[in-house]
């Protein structure tokens, strides 16, 4: 063969990633029970896309029957700034303040795939960032990048939790590395005792619960109590990894120019936020994550906490 695992990762880091692993494809039963018991409870809420590509997150070669290594990566999108920054009351999820990062990433992970093909042309190979139906963090730590935590986000040693995964998938076997194999959030459970809405137990979440839920992947109106439970967030969530000791001591500032805040995200003051209208929403969240939940579910975001303040008062 006329490549390395070490080849690959050095192309991968050229490319602005900071962490690199390999893993094997091979079953992971514990991780696909962990996935059907997490369906069975009803944690996806109304994600019903989860469920019925469940066959394929719980084993890979499901998914690409060819697959016989996984390179994992992450990319940093800490700016360093917080949500102080923001001029408005509202919250807003710092991986949606800059452009999308699967755009981003997929572009990156295709020039690297590009390279690996010229030196092998056989290769077959497939590119994955959030959207594919693998277990992705499970993956990650296979490859050594680091660990579940509590809040069920991958945890590095050097970065934190703010990092962004993606894989490539290959048909030929290479190189790996060694799994992360410890649990380094030991007895802290800041992320749990912090989350507003109960949504965290030990490393499992209940979509039902969560702000980034409801805010992002929720349609149509709340139900019940919900519009309460959003404490001024607008889109998405970050309480979770604001709390984690490993952020608060390691989070790095990115490389990445495309990832820092918009300077409406910065400057909008709430009066500007509640006059959003469907044009502005269009050009202002362009090439953005946040097109996620369309104009009609940010729109809904910012009128619950209207609602909510106006209760306050």
């Amino acid at each position: 063969m006329n490549i390395s695992s070490k080849q690959i990762k050095q192309w991968i880091l050229t490319e602005g990633f900071q962490k690199v692993g390999i893993a094997s494809v091979k079953l992971m039963p514990r991780s696909q029970q962990n996935l059907r018991d997490w369906l069975r409870m009803g944690n996806h809420a109304s994600m019903k896309w989860i469920k019925k590509r469940e066959k394929e997150r719980g084993d890979i070669r499901e998914y690409f029957s060819e697959a016989r290594s996984i390179i994992s990566v992450g990319l940093n999108y800490y700016t360093g700034f917080s949500q102080d920054a923001l001029s408005s009351d509202y919250k807003f999820s710092n991986y949606a303040w800059g452009d999308d990062y699967h755009i981003i990433m997929k572009s990156k992970l295709f020039k690297v795939l590009k390279k690996i093909k010229e030196q092998e042309p056989n290769v077959k190979g497939l590119v994955c960032v959030d959207t594919s139906p693998i277990m992705e963090k499970v993956w990650a730590q296979e490859a050594g990048l680091g660990w579940q935590g509590k809040h069920t986000n991958l945890i590095t040693r050097d970065y934190g939790s703010w990092i962004f995964l993606g894989e490539i998938i290959l048909n030929i076997e290479l190189e790996t590395d060694s799994p992360f194999v410890e649990d380094l959030c030991g007895t802290c459970t800041a992320c749990i005792d912090a989350c507003p809405t109960q949504a965290l137990d030990e490393y499992q979440i209940d979509s039902r619960k969560c702000i980034s839920y409801l805010t992002i992947e929720h349609r149509g109106a709340f139900e019940g109590e919900d519009d309460k439970n959003l404490n001024r967030w607008i889109y998405g969530c970050d309480i979770c990894q604001e709390v984690c000791p490993w952020n608060e001591k390691f989070g790095q500032q990115t490389s990445e120019s495309s990832f820092y805040p918009r300077e409406e995200i910065l400057k909008w003051d709430r009066e500007k936020w509640n006059s959003l209208d469907e044009d502005g929403f269009r050009k202002l969240f362009r090439k953005s994550t946040v097109k996620r939940t369309k104009y009609s579910g940010l729109k809904r975001n910012i009128e619950s906490n209207q609602l909510k303040k106006k209760k306050e008062i």
